[in-house]
């Protein structure tokens, strides 16, 4: 969790400028936007990592079922980050697109934050279970 919260907050400051913040916010309103969104983009890593542990895991992950949870946890932190979009521009507009952001018809989601949760899971559970590879059980341990 340590690298995805490092990760988020290097994305959240990285495509700031995608967001009107960037142009009407002062210095200390955009960090404070860009810490309180990591803040978010942690709890909702969490949670996607939680649920598909549950759904998806067995006693024996991460030596066994990797695929299915890391597919199950991009695939919530991903549904919930559209849905963020969708509900804070266009339904409570706290927050804005600038013309500079991509945004994937029929979605209407910014690229910059859909990417971000595809790109920064899949690299933090790489770089997790490359680290801590755990042997299935009956495997003797070198």
């Amino acid at each position: 969790m340590g690298f995805v919260a490092a990760a988020n907050l290097i994305w959240e400051f990285a495509h700031m400028p995608l967001y009107t913040l960037w142009e009407t916010g002062s210095a200390a309103e955009i960090v404070f936007a860009a810490v309180h969104c990591t803040g978010g983009d942690i709890l909702i890593a969490l949670s996607a990592v939680m649920l598909s542990l549950f759904l998806f895991g067995n006693r024996d992950w991460p030596a066994e079922r990797r695929v299915q949870v890391v597919a199950g946890a991009i695939a919530f932190g991903l549904a919930y980050t559209m849905f963020s979009e969708w509900l804070n521009i266009e339904v409570r507009e706290a927050w804005a697109y600038r013309e500079l952001m991509p945004v994937i018809p029929v979605l209407d989601a910014g690229l910059s934050p859909v990417l971000q949760w595809i790109v920064v899971p899949l690299a933090g559970f790489w770089w997790a279970l490359r680290i801590n590879t755990v042997p299935a059980r009956g495997e003797a341990e070198a």
